[in-house]
């Protein structure tokens, strides 16, 4: 296994201030996105399904932006692109707590903006990332700050649960500190001062340029995942299995820290394979977790809450493998003249993914547990199959351009 030098992992991710911003940034996200549907109904009066559509709006505004974000950065800007995803959510803050009790119509502003800015910044992030880093110290830098995001998330809810114990005040300290997090990590980015210059830029290793259908499709499937820990594992534990809410929240707990420990890594450890293959096990390796919670589940109770949440860990795994390779295989296909939009048509599978996983997976979860994995396992598979075929496609029309 290849060693890990901090320093240059850390050189890598955009130097020392950068981490900061990250680390800042994604302490003030934890402290209030997960929370935000109940700050509309605690704080504001405002009825869950009210605010569930505010928010749906906002990130459907957000994806609406993506493509801007991507030619933005194709013009060369990086560190003002991150700057402006962490301003705008400082702007969204503003009007979340200005908003009066009962105003829909601010409240949906405010997630507006916080859903821009949501969206931009793993485009924006992932584009800084590939200019100042390259090969396979991009990969490791990229997954270094999915590490240490995962690290800042935790943190911020944790404090964002000690704030909820003080009521309504708790929760507009909570978004106050929130908005002056952002604020100073869009300060700490735009001090990085990074600027593309994609006439002379190197392309991506050289590489082609990738087939961004396939790989797009296969995204949006494989993106569920994301939400396996905090939609499904949660549903079918207290409804179906009836086990103790302290169950998911296990579950959730373990997976962010094994993203934590083992993203940077695992994806080093992996590093010697084509990025194709690792995305395609990534797949498989998914698949066979979501097989084994189809298992666990006919332990029924007693048994099954605790299979489940074994299980939870090779899911998790085969997260951390997805992550650590699907961002990395786009930053590293794509030609440097079309990072930003390669990078943001990758975002826009995410978040339509994203967007679209937890209405999948009730309904599927709402005809029972043998619909629920076999649909997941079925679909991953499919995915991870249309992976592999594409690289052994590539593999045949590069060895006919060498031998020509």
């Amino acid at each position: 296994m290849a060693t890990i030098d901090t320093r240059a992992l850390v050189r890598a991710s955009g130097g020392p201030r950068y981490a900061v911003a990250l680390a800042v940034d994604a302490l003030g996200t934890g402290l209030l996105r997960p929370f935000l549907l109940l700050y509309g109904v605690t704080v504001l009066g405002l009825s869950a399904p009210v605010a569930g559509v505010a928010m749906t709006a906002g990130v459907v505004v957000g994806l609406v932006c993506v493509p801007g974000v991507g030619r933005w950065l194709d013009r060369g800007a990086r560190s003002a692109v991150v700057a402006a995803s962490m301003l705008v959510r400082v702007v969204g803050v503003v009007l979340l707590v200005a908003t009066p009790a009962g105003n829909v119509w601010l409240f949906a502003a405010a997630a507006l903006f916080l859903g821009v800015g949501n969206q931009a910044w793993p485009t924006a992030h992932a584009a800084l990332v590939a200019t100042v880093a390259h090969g396979r110290d991009r990969d490791a830098a990229l997954a270094a700050g999915r590490a240490l995001r995962n690290a800042g998330l935790g943190a911020g809810a944790l404090l964002a649960t000690v704030c909820l114990a003080g009521g309504a005040a708790g929760s507009r300290v909570s978004a106050v500190v929130t908005g002056f997090a952002y604020l100073a990590a869009a300060g700490l980015a735009w001090s990085v001062r990074v600027r593309a210059h994609p006439a002379v830029a190197m392309e991506g290793d050289g590489e082609p340029a990738p087939r961004m259908g396939v790989l797009l499709a296969a995204n949006v499937i494989y993106v569920f995942c994301l939400n396996v820990p905090e939609i499904a594992l949660p549903l079918v534990l207290v409804t179906q299995l009836h086990a103790s809410p302290v169950w998911p929240a296990a579950v959730f707990v373990a997976n962010t820290v094994l993203v934590i420990t083992l993203q940077v890594p695992v994806t080093v450890l992996l590093s010697r394979f084509r990025r194709r293959i690792v995305l395609a096990l990534a797949g498989v390796v998914l698949a066979v977790s979501y097989l084994g919670f189809l298992v666990a589940m006919s332990l029924g109770q007693g048994w099954g809450a605790p299979a489940v949440a074994v299980v939870s860990v090779v899911c998790t795994v085969g997260e951390i493998v997805y992550a650590g390779s699907a961002t990395a295989l786009v930053a590293a296909r794509a030609p440097a003249r079309v990072l930003g939009r390669a990078l943001a048509r990758f975002q826009l599978s995410t978040g339509f993914g994203l967007a679209v996983s937890p209405a999948v997976i009730t309904a599927l979860a709402s005809h029972g547990p043998a619909v629920l994995w076999g649909g997941l396992a079925g679909a991953t598979l499919l995915s991870a199959s249309a992976v592999a075929v594409g690289t052994d496609r590539e593999s045949r029309e590069r060895r006919d351009h060498d031998r020509h």
